[in-house]
């Protein structure tokens, strides 16, 4: 064969992976909707009725319920007489407690509703495992990393996101109610990918031919997946605060939002899950800055020289630093701490997406 026959097979080789890449995306993109809609259902069905309720009151032991305190429920058993008092929502967790078990899940501790939700971790499964192939066969037909436009950020990004909910479900944690919001923003992350964000397989500019490249842009990834975790639970913290305030001072929230919020761990613990979540990836991130630091002075001969990127990247460290800092400090912690939190995480968005789109910089061939 000669030199010429050789490179045209591989090039239609490489052509076939990038056509199986795509598809598989798309097929990622349906298994995903079909999880979306499961969700759903898991916290439609899984909704608090009045039987759901009776039910649950008259179960031993009985479990935390979605209704105020009421009078004691009695049931007869083997000729006599028992008496079940009725049990109370637990809406706070206290200091020092764990926060696992203050709330029941999407599912609002419905067996219709846990069983949805069961089918939809299959499917999110399914479509997890579908995605990562895509991004392999993606990386094969480029022979590289793939991870060296917008594209093929994003669609390795979404797989890493819910590649973070799955092993956090692996380890037994009560994350399930992540999997509506995670799916939606799969969905839509996926969905400018293929769209607005798409670019066919190429080579790198010659820069971007380093080990750095396997070693920096890949913690990026990951930093960015586990710190958008820790947003949803950072958002949902302040809705459930809310909730819980409005109810201690004696408010009637809406059934909308009393069958929704009351559903998700306590306040406290969706709190100490975010601060968690960043504090643990925080190292990671710093070391990100780091590797692109010694990475930009291989590449252009110097560590650091306040391309938008690079300062929009410390930017975002300061911001999580900040955070970190307001978390431990008495005066600060709670919702204010809560909305820094956003705010770094709102500026890690814009390093992303903002400046790759919107400013100029080295970092230009990394756009669309």
């Amino acid at each position: 064969m000669t030199l010429a026959a050789a490179t045209e097979l591989a090039t239609a080789t490489n052509e076939h992976l990038a056509q199986i890449s795509n598809t598989l995306i798309y097929s990622s993109m349906a298994v995903y909707t079909l999880a979306f809609f499961a969700y759903i259902a898991e916290w439609l069905f899984g909704s608090r009725s009045k039987v759901a309720r009776t039910a649950a009151a008259l179960t031993a032991k009985g479990e935390a319920i979605a209704t105020a305190q009421g009078p004691a429920v009695t049931v007869k058993s083997a000729g006599g007489t028992a008496v079940l008092e009725r049990p109370k929502v637990v809406v706070r967790s206290s200091a020092g407690s764990r926060d696992v078990p203050d709330g029941p899940g999407a599912h609002g501790g419905d067996v219709q509703g846990d069983l949805y939700g069961r089918i939809a971790v299959s499917l999110t499964v399914l479509a997890f495992l579908v995605e990562l192939s895509g991004v392999v066969a993606r990386a094969a037909s480029v022979e590289r990393a793939p991870w060296g436009n917008m594209y093929e950020f994003n669609i390795t990004f979404s797989t890493v996101a819910v590649g973070v909910y799955l092993a956090l479900l692996a380890l037994r944690k009560n994350v399930r109610w992540l999997g509506l919001f995670l799916t939606t923003t799969v969905l839509l992350d996926l969905g400018l990918a293929v769209t607005v964000l798409y670019t066919a397989s190429d080579q790198l500019v010659p820069a971007l031919h380093s080990y750095w490249l396997y070693i920096h842009v890949s913690t990026a990834i990951l930093c960015g997946a586990v710190f958008y975790v820790g947003a949803v639970g950072t958002l949902l913290y302040l809705f459930k605060d809310s909730y819980e305030n409005k109810v201690a001072g004696g408010g009637k929230p809406g059934r909308f939002a009393t069958s929704v919020l009351e559903r998700l761990p306590a306040s406290a613990s969706l709190d100490k899950f975010s601060y968690r979540i960043n504090a643990a990836v925080f190292p990671l991130w710093t070391f990100t800055i780091i590797a692109g630091a010694i990475w930009a002075e291989s590449a252009w001969g110097r560590y650091w020289g306040w391309d938008p990127k690079e300062t929009w990247a410390f930017i975002t460290w300061v911001a999580y630093a900040c955070y970190l800092h307001a978390r431990s400090t008495a005066g600060w912690k709670g919702r204010k701490a809560a909305y820094i939190a956003l705010i770094a995480f709102g500026c890690w968005l814009f390093n992303y997406y903002g400046v790759n789109i919107f400013v100029g910089g080295k970092h230009s061939y990394a756009g669309v």
